[in-house]
């Protein structure tokens, strides 16, 4: 018989909605809250994650792929790398012996794989910045701010393209961290052209196949965990239907910081870091990352404080997600 946890459903249902609203968040929230809120041990944890998200990524990708924000060849490239490395990434896990050593690897691998994801937020956020203050001053010069249509042709690197599909498949194996949050900042890196919907899109599509590939793995070679897992369902699927519809008009610039916030004090945690030290990080980072994104907002000719857009003119023309609420 099926224990089924309704606070855990509840929890997946707001962890899927952040995985709806940003593409990211799924492994990075989930693992770590299965492991150090409701005790679960890491390997089951990721375990019974990975078998979640093999179902609730393909709600999400769904809206995007009817939507049209989904570029196609970049999926077929990352799935290349990304499919067959997954898989590895379970078998490399399973390497490292049984018990409390495998335990212990998945924590410390998870740990790093949640400080990656942080770095990587901040990384994407100072990204961003640089592409609104080229659309800023690209429409000031009377060229227009928008970088193109949606449906634009993509010059796949595929080279590149494929490695990355094969680092984060390796990294989703081990930890299930990585298929919405390493894989979309390397996405940005090599694609800057891309718009913020089909980053979000691309990235959710072709992480559907790289997350089958290792819920399989974990299937035949982890410790999954059907209630566990049950209830992970439950919440998330509704969850993550539900971010995905309110992406267009989500205030991304208030979500994207706190999440890279959750990421950096759930590593912390996982890496053995003790708790008046782990409250002592985090109140640095309080101080010094306003301070430090004002610097950089200047830096690009910006203001140092975003300005929200009053509401003028017909509703249905105040953008608030992917346009201006990303700061």
């Amino acid at each position: 018989m099926v224990h089924f946890d309704l606070l855990l459903a509840l929890t997946a249902f707001g962890i899927g909605i952040v995985v709806g609203l940003t593409g990211m968040g799924g492994g990075a929230l989930m693992t770590p809250v299965l492991v150090l809120l409701f005790g679960i041990h890491p390997l089951a944890a990721v375990s019974s994650d990975l078998v979640a998200s093999a179902v609730m990524k393909p709600v999400g990708s769904l809206v995007h792929l009817r939507r049209g924000t989904v570029s196609t060849p970049l999926v077929r490239w990352l799935c290349l790398g990304s499919v067959p490395s997954a898989f590895a990434g379970v078998l490399l896990a399973r390497a490292f012996g049984d018990g409390d050593d495998v335990q212990h690897v998945i924590q410390v691998a998870l740990g790093i794989a949640l400080l990656t994801a942080a770095t990587g937020l901040a990384v994407r956020g100072y990204l961003g910045l640089g592409r609104r203050a080229r659309e800023a001053s690209a429409a000031s010069d009377g060229q227009g701010g928008q970088a193109g249509p949606d449906d634009a042709p993509v010059r796949v690197r595929r080279v590149a393209t494929v490695l990355v599909g094969a680092v984060g498949g390796v990294v989703v194996g081990m930890t299930s961290v990585g298929s919405g949050s390493l894989i979309i900042i390397a996405l940005m890196g090599l694609y800057p052209a891309l718009s913020a919907n089909r980053l979000v899109g691309t990235d959710l599509v072709q992480a559907v196949p790289l997350v089958m590939s290792a819920a399989l793995g974990h299937l035949f070679f982890g410790d999954f965990q059907l209630d566990v897992t049950t209830a992970l369902l439950v919440g998330s699927v509704p969850g993550v239907w539900v971010g995905a519809r309110l992406s267009s008009r989500a205030p991304g610039g208030v979500i994207r910081p706190a999440l890279a916030f959750v990421l950096l004090a759930s590593a912390l945690k996982l890496l053995g870091v003790s708790t008046p030290v782990t409250g002592l990080a985090l109140a640095g980072v309080l101080v010094v990352t306003p301070l430090l994104w004002m610097v950089a907002r200047r830096r690009h000719g910006l203001p140092a404080v975003a300005e929200r857009p009053a509401v003028l003119g017909r509703p249905g023309r105040l953008r608030v997600g992917a346009d201006a609420g990303q700061d």
